[in-house]
């Protein structure tokens, strides 16, 4: 049963990693998008039009892989986790039912109408299709924040004598303490990865002497948005929602810390190495009362360290906790230093002179998805071996016929087809991106 819970919660990661290089660029840009679409309504001027209609097409290609990696997930609810299905269906169930039946549908539907009709409707109702599509984009990250929120800090429940959990307060999965500041931090570094690959396109054009107009306006709009999108990830939503680990999870918080001794004025830690058999991070460098601050509010507060807590609770895989948070937390500050650099140089007029920070943009696309990624790997690891937050384990929810080869065997299926179906979008997507935009007629 361990070697099939282990290819469970593989399969499961890779495929839910691989889905979400998609979602987290198909909502920031659906921002943006109706961003130009309004800019299009209010100037008058067609090169907004023109790069709508272009990241429109990038949106449809990102969404269909999106779609298309989202529904094995669903059925590995029934496959893998059947017990976990059986057991908290009565809550998760809910806020999936209403992603699917209401943002999912809301947003595909006004997806064909938005992508092809813009004759018939004419700008003002194409750009309220767009608004939709964002809108359902958004709701649908909503929803499915709602439902980890829940297994993070389960809220508004009932277990029954049989084990099920049963919804008692269907309003508490929306005043979930832990929803807002998780949704919004999400929200926003999905707008961070757009923001880098609309300016990452942007910097290619102009550093290429190609579409050099769109090139300028795709790096400005990039520049500006992601500025602004890194601020809010890092305050108050990252804070926030470092401040609800704190609370609700604090041996979580002391993990992703590598906080093993409690410390009144704890320091922060820049680098180091967690070694779990000492307990203790090797060659660390740290800034001396900046967690106990961040944390409390307060230079001198104490925060606990994982010694505080017995071992049975620790969250399973301290180093990969660990350094994913650092990696999200370092990338994340890397991503404001550069883009305040770009910013700067826009605001004196000598971005678009500046080869080594077109370069530096241009580099730094891949890494808003890592970040993201690994944002969500602190989330999860920061939860084992709990699927539902000290209520349910990860061992407990698997389904138990389900043999190990059956999972492997589908592990290296998926991996084979998700290759497949990576190569098809990268030279989709690379065929748009070498066209360009096309200058069309208002």
């Amino acid at each position: 049963m361990d070697d099939a819970l282990f290819y469970d919660r593989m399969q499961f990661a890779f495929t839910i990693t691989f889905h979400y290089l998609f979602p987290q660029l198909t909502m920031g840009l659906s921002l943006i998008i109706i961003y130009f679409k309004g800019k299009f309504l209010k100037t008058k001027l067609d090169k907004y039009n023109d790069a709508a209609h272009f990241w429109m097409k990038i949106f449809a290609v990102n969404f269909a892989m999106g779609v298309v990696t989202g529904i094995p997930m669903e059925f590995q609810f029934g496959t893998n986790w059947a017990k976990f299905s059986e057991l908290t269906g009565g809550i998760i169930g809910q806020t999936l039912a209403m992603e699917g039946m209401f943002s999912f549908f809301l947003e595909s539907s006004f997806l064909g109408l938005f992508l092809f009709g813009e004759k018939l409707l004419g700008h003002k109702l194409h750009f309220l299709t767009g608004f939709l599509v964002f809108l359902g984009s958004w709701a649908s990250g909503y929803l499915i924040i709602a439902t980890h929120s829940w297994m993070q800090y389960p809220v508004g429940y009932e277990i029954l004598e049989n084990g099920k959990f049963v919804l008692t307060n269907f309003s508490a999965l929306f005043s979930n303490p832990w929803l807002l500041p998780s949704y919004l931090h999400n929200q926003a570094a999905s707008l961070v990865t757009s923001s880098f690959v609309v300016g990452g396109i942007g910097a290619f054009y102009v550093l290429n002497k190609k579409h050099e107009e769109f090139g300028k306006l795709f790096l400005k709009t990039g520049v500006v948005f992601g500025l602004i999108s890194s601020l809010l990830v890092a305050f108050p939503t990252g804070d926030l929602t470092a401040k609800n680990v704190a609370k609700h999870q604090p041996v979580t918080f002391a993990a992703m810390e590598g906080l093993f001794d409690s410390e009144q004025g704890a320091e922060i830690v820049l680098i180091g190495q967690p070694n779990i058999k000492e307990k203790r991070l090797d060659n660390k460098i740290a800034v001396p009362n900046i967690l106990s601050f961040l944390t409390y509010n307060n230079w001198n507060a104490e925060v606990k360290g994982l010694n505080e807590f017995d071992e049975s609770i620790y969250p399973t895989n301290i180093p990969g906790l660990y350094y994913s948070y650092h990696i999200m937390v370092g990338l994340g500050t890397i991503f404001i230093g550069v883009l305040l650099i770009a910013a700067i140089f826009l605001y004196y007029k000598k971005l678009y002179e500046k080869k080594w920070i077109m370069w530096m943009i241009l580099f730094l696309v891949p890494f808003p998805y890592i970040a993201n990624i690994t944002g969500w790997y602190t989330a999860e690891l920061g939860r084992q071996p709990w699927l539902v937050y000290n209520l349910l384990k990860v061992s407990d929810g698997a389904s138990p016929t389900v043999s190990a080869g059956s999972t492997l065997f589908t592990l290296l299926g998926f991996i084979g087809l998700y290759l497949l179906l990576g190569m098809l979008f990268l030279i989709l997507v690379g065929k748009i991106i070498y066209k360009g935009p096309k200058t069309l007629k208002a």
